[in-house]
C-alpha cells in the first residue's frame, strides 16, 4: 500500500500542468572561481549520458575536458520553453541558484545560452534521490528521519533568510551525495519573496492550505511541506493521499490526518505542529523563525552547527565507485539534443538578459 502510494505520485505542477525538468545533480566541487568558469563553452564539456528528463529539457552527466571534473548539464531547448510559456520562470530560476551556495544545495556554477539551448551546469550528486531510498527502505527509522530533517532545516532556514521560498520540497528532489548527505535540487518553482506571491504550483501530496485557496502565500508553505516529508519518511507515505489531486486538495483543507501506531509521539508533535492550516501559527513562521523547529524537543541532543557543517554521520552511504557514476540514476533513451532548432532573432530577444 505505501509503495504504491510512492510510486503514484504526480510531478510536481503548475496551474496542474506539468512543466518541470527534475535536476539530477554531487559533491565534488568545481572551483567557484575557476579562473576559466566564465569562459566555457559547452564544447568544453563531454557529454556522457542523460541522468533526468522533463517536459522541455534534459540533464546530462559531463565532464568538464579541462579539470576532468564530474557535473550536471542541464539543457533546455528555447523553443520548448517558449512554447510552454516557461521564459519567465527560466529566467527566474537561474537569477535564484546564482544566488544560492549551501552545503545542502545543489550549487549552479556556470549557465550559458545559445540560439537553440538555454545551458545550466550543477554539481553532480551522484548518490541518487532519497525517494528511491526511502521506497526500498519502505520507511525511514526516526534517527534517520532526524538526520535528512536537520539538514532540510538548515537549507530552508537560509534560503528564507535570502528571501527566497522553495515550493517544491519533496524527496524526488532531495539528492544524496557520495558521503550521504542531502543536497536540495530542482529550482523551477523557486521565487524571490516581496510579499505574497499566488501561483498555484507544486506537487499536490505537498501543497500547503494557503496554495490550494489562491489566499497568496509565502515562506510558509516550505515548512508545510517539511511536515508532509517528515510525515512520509517516517511513514512511507505522505498524510494525505487520493487517486485524483482533487481529492488530495479536499484532504488537505479537512486537515484530517490518520497516524500510524508505530509513529513516536515526539515527532508526532513536531508533524502537527508545521501542518497548522492557520501559517500565521505555523512552526517556522513565527517571531523565532527556523530556531522553533530547531528547539523542538525531536532534535533534542542534535548541535545544529554540526549539522552545518556535515559533520553528523550519514544514515546511509550510497554505493559508488567514482565520482562520475550514474549507476544510482535511471537509464533514459539518448537523444541528439545537438540537433536542436535555432529559434528566430525576434523571439532570441526574450533570453537577452540570460
Amino acid at each position: 500500500m505505501a509503495e504504491e502510494k510512492m510510486r503514484s505520485r504526480q510531478e510536481s505542477t503548475e496551474s496542474l500542468e506539468s512543466a518541470q525538468t527534475s535536476t539530477t545533480s554531487t559533491s565534488e566541487e568545481f572551483s567557484d572561481d575557476d579562473k576559466d568558469n566564465n569562459e566555457l563553452d559547452i564544447d568544453d564539456f563531454q557529454i556522457i549520458k542523460t541522468v533526468g528528463t522533463g517536459t522541455f529539457g534534459r540533464v546530462l552527466l559531463c565532464r568538464n575536458k579541462h579539470s576532468n571534473i564530474f557535473g550536471a548539464m542541464k539543457i533546455l531547448a528555447l523553443a520548448d520553453v517558449i512554447r510552454l510559456k516557461q521564459v519567465e520562470h527560466v529566467k527566474n530560476e537561474k537569477n535564484i541558484l546564482q544566488e544560492v551556495r549551501h552545503p545542502f544545495i545543489v550549487n549552479m556554477l556556470w549557465s550559458k545560452k545559445s540560439n537553440t539551448c538555454i545551458y545550466m551546469l550543477f554539481e553532480y550528486v551522484c548518490g541518487g534521490e532519497l525517494f528511491s531510498y526511502l521506497r526500498n527502505a519502505g520507511r525511514f527509522s526516526p534517527s534517520t528521519g532526524i538526520f535528512y530533517t536537520a539538514e532540510i532545516v538548515c537549507a530552508l532556514e537560509y534560503l528564507h533568510l535570502k528571501n527566497i521560498v522553495y515550493r517544491d520540497l519533496k524527496p524526488e528532489n532531495l539528492l544524496l551525495d557520495m558521503d550521504g548527505h542531502l543536497k536540495i535540487t530542482d529550482f523551477g518553482f523557486a521565487k524571490k519573496l516581496t510579499d505574497r506571491t499566488w501561483t498555484l504550483c507544486g506537487t499536490p501530496e505537498y501543497l500547503a492550505p494557503e496554495i490550494i485557496q489562491s489566499k497568496g502565500h509565502n515562506k510558509a508553505v516550505d515548512w508545510w511541506a517539511l511536515g508532509i516529508l517528515v510525515y512520509e519518511m517516517l511513514a512511507g507515505y505522505p498524510p494525505f493521499y487520493d487517486d485524483n489531486p482533487f481529492g488530495i486538495y479536499e484532504k488537505i483543507l479537512s486537515g484530517k490526518i490518520d497516524w500510524p501506531k508505530h509513529l513516536d509521539p515526539v515527532a508526532k508533535d513536531l508533524i502537527k505542529k508545521l501542518l497548522v492550516q492557520d501559517r500565521t501559527k505555523r512552526l517556522g513562521n513565527m517571531k523565532s523563525g527556523a530556531d522553533d523547529i530547531k528547539r523542538h524537543r525531536w532534535f533534542k541532543g542534535i548541535d545544529w552547527h554540526e549539522v552545518e557543517d556535515r559533520k553528523l554521520t550519514p544514515p546511509i552511504v550510497p554505493k559508488v565507485s567514482h565520482p562520475g557514476d550514474s549507476s544510482n540514476f535511471d537509464d533514459y533513451p539518448e537523444v541528439d539534443w545537438k540537433s536542436t532548432k535555432s529559434i528566430d532573432e525576434s523571439d532570441l530577444k526574450l533570453f537577452a538578459d540570460f
